[in-house]
């Protein structure tokens, strides 16, 4: 189906249960631009939410089912509602901080999810493939999208990221069919590489569950990638295996399904020839935090200083433990190009008895060198600054 460029989306009414400013933000969420209730709400957000001292957190936008965001060269969002099968813009913003307006600038698309603007196009990761849009004298997408390739779709984990790598060829994420399984498809649990067109793919990196954060390192260029891993690997399955993130090269081979953590051979396997081989996590997380977006902060000029070097994660938050993890923002400390540690940098979603009023999905610099955080339980964008 051909995208459709419209106005500002029509008011839907929302319930947000239990959350203590849900009646300002459904006036809110009516609007683009600020408004009367928007103040209060900014206000007692800054309350629910933990941030480092001198960091202020607003309301960027209200968007139900805000996932995956890119930054395009005017200053403007765009941001992907898989379950609605569109890709909003927001606008650039104006003198508060937010977008004076938000348009849907496709639809009809296989639940999308990460976005890309290269060589004067714009490409978003389907579940079954890469569609590319033509970019208007505005730079603005328009027209009918077109395939340029094709890879591992259906049910499972449905979210693809796309990434133009140092080299300028295509790398798209493409999610396990399943939590543990030998692939049919060789293309699933990997990172593929296309040329730049989008032709010619093939498996970079596999061994990857469910690798849904995909990002370059500005210092390095190797690609950096978030990876959430299996459930129900017993005796203890609360907190085996951690998530983790990988650093990926090509041809390299990450463990899964066979293997987990530091050469660990998984018990349905017992392949301990294949884990020998395996590639181990740069860095390991909280096992089921399901981490998610990933940025580098050498652009963030409204975070602090001593952060530029480092990266931040989205931790979307475990379903399957007895004590909640997750939903929170981490940072990542990196160090001659390895990720070292983390710690929490953005709490306060998830509340004391586990139960959560928001999870956060993606993180990105926006042009101006905030934070924006995407929330796709809540429908909202935040945005974080000094």
């Amino acid at each position: 189906m051909a995208p459709s460029v419209t106005g500002t989306p029509p008011c839907r009414s929302r319930l947000f249960a239990g959350l203590a400013l849900a009646a300002a933000l459904l006036v809110a969420a009516c609007a683009p631009s600020r408004t009367a209730a928007q103040p209060a709400t900014d206000a007692l957000l800054q309350q629910q939410l933990t941030l480092p001292a001198g960091l202020k957190v607003q309301y960027f936008a209200h968007l139900p089912g805000a996932r995956w965001m890119v930054l395009a060269a005017d200053g403007s969002v765009y941001v992907s509602v898989p379950s609605r099968g569109t890709i909003v813009r927001l606008s650039a913003f104006n003198r508060a901080g937010v977008p004076d307006s938000q348009t849907v600038v496709a639809q009809g698309l296989n639940e999308p999810h990460g976005m890309a603007f290269h060589q004067h196009a714009f490409y978003v990761a389907n579940n079954d493939g890469v569609v590319r849009f033509a970019l208007d004298a505005r730079g603005v997408p328009t027209g009918s999208p077109a395939y340029v390739n094709h890879y591992g779709g259906g049910s499972g984990h449905s979210t693809r990221t796309i990434v133009f790598g140092p080299d300028s060829a295509m790398y798209v994420s493409d999610g396990s069919s399943c939590n543990v399984c030998v692939e049919r498809d060789s293309t699933r649990a990997t990172v593929m590489r296309f040329d730049e067109s989008g032709a010619n793919g093939r498996v970079f990196a596999s061994g990857l569950r469910n690798a849904v954060g995909v990002a370059v390192d500005p210092a390095t260029k190797a690609i950096w990638v978030t990876v959430n891993e299996r459930d129900n690997l017993e005796p203890d399955h609360q907190n085996s295996p951690p998530d983790k993130i990988n650093i990926i090269h090509a041809g390299g081979f990450y463990g899964w399904p066979y293997c987990w953590g530091d050469h660990n051979a998984s018990p349905e396997f017992h392949d301990a020839a294949k884990c020998t081989s395996m590639i181990v996590p740069a860095l390991n997380v909280q096992a089921h935090s399901a981490v998610l977006g990933i940025t580098f902060l050498d652009r963030a000029t409204m975070l602090p200083p001593a952060m530029r070097g480092d990266a931040l994660v989205a931790s979307h938050g475990s379903w399957n433990r007895d004590v909640p993890t997750g939903d929170k923002i981490i940072r990542v400390h990196i160090a001659n190009g390895q990720p070292q540690s983390y710690d929490d940098f953005i709490t306060g979603w998830q509340r004391p008895d586990g139960s959560r009023w928001g999870r956060v999905a993606d993180v990105m610099v926006a042009a101006d060198g905030s934070l924006l955080v995407s929330d796709d339980q809540l429908g909202a964008i935040y945005r974080v600054y000094r």
